[in-house]
């Protein structure tokens, strides 16, 4: 299937490993202009070529100019921007609860997963309105609405605001020809649930058990998986990519779950 992507300019953040490293590189597959970014120039160029992208950006999109940053670069050297994915995001276990959390650390969450995103937007809209329209897809979570629990309070905080704030902008803009929607993995085998500094090892390091039985314990403690395994990067990729495209502008202010069947209810 042609998804009528080549030669659109698609700006993909958070896109030097992981979700947005796929993204980027199925995008370019497509033929698309993709411009990757990252706080670390090696990474960053590194993950140009690995995707095939048009751009590397080298920037750090949670300080206030970050975002526009890389709108700016893409507009003058491709032209514009007619995608923009918003995937940059981090979570920290908060393991002493909510008490346990300060302003300090919400405010990191909202920084990392809502402000970049926010920010973003606001600098890529008035590129894809001159163009006369373009798509946002923002990488929200499951912890924005599943089974929220103080480990992950600030996280699932800051998702919820960024879910709230794509059905605002679809709202707003539709009728400039902007689709604006969300995609909301569960666990996905990426370093965010499985590095050495992921959820599963500092669950293990806080309870003093060994890295399989952590994450088979947090698993379980979530209701588990239908199909019985994590998300792959590749398959959270392929609906980003879907959403992106002009065979889905008419769908806008939606939020897909891909979780392996871990939500059991509607």
């Amino acid at each position: 299937m042609d998804l009528g992507l080549r030669d659109r300019v698609c700006v993909v953040t958070g896109s030097t490993a992981g979700i947005g490293l796929e993204v980027a590189r199925q995008l370019a597959a497509e033929g698309a202009l993709v411009v990757v970014c990252g706080r670390d120039e090696e990474r960053t160029r590194a993950a140009r070529e690995t995707a095939g992208a048009a751009l590397a950006v080298v920037a750090d999109l949670a300080q206030p100019g970050g975002p526009e940053h890389v709108v700016e670069h893409a507009r003058q050297a491709l032209g514009g921007v007619d995608v923009l994915v918003n995937n940059v995001g981090a979570v920290r276990l908060r393991l002493d609860g909510f008490l346990g959390t300060s302003d300090a650390e919400f405010d990191w969450a909202m920084r990392m997963n809502f402000f970049t995103a926010l920010r973003a937007c606001r600098a890529a809209i008035p590129e894809m309105v001159a163009r006369g329209g373009g798509a946002i897809v923002n990488v929200a979570s499951v912890n924005a609405f599943f089974q929220p629990d103080a480990g992950t309070i600030d996280y699932g905080a800051a998702k919820a605001a960024l879910l709230n704030l794509s059905k605002s902008l679809a709202q707003e803009f539709g009728a400039q020809g902007i689709h604006v929607n969300c995609v909301s993995p569960g666990p996905v085998a990426t370093d965010l649930w499985l590095g050495d500094h992921g959820v599963a090892a500092t669950v293990a390091a806080a309870s003093g058990v060994d890295f399989d039985t952590a994450r088979e314990t947090v698993v379980a403690g979530i209701g588990g998986f239908a199909t019985g395994r994590f998300t792959t990067p590749e398959e959270v990729a392929t609906l980003v990519a879907l959403l992106a495209s002009r065979r889905t502008a008419n769908v806008t202010g939606a939020n897909y779950v891909i979780d392996g069947g871990l939500i059991k209810t509607t």
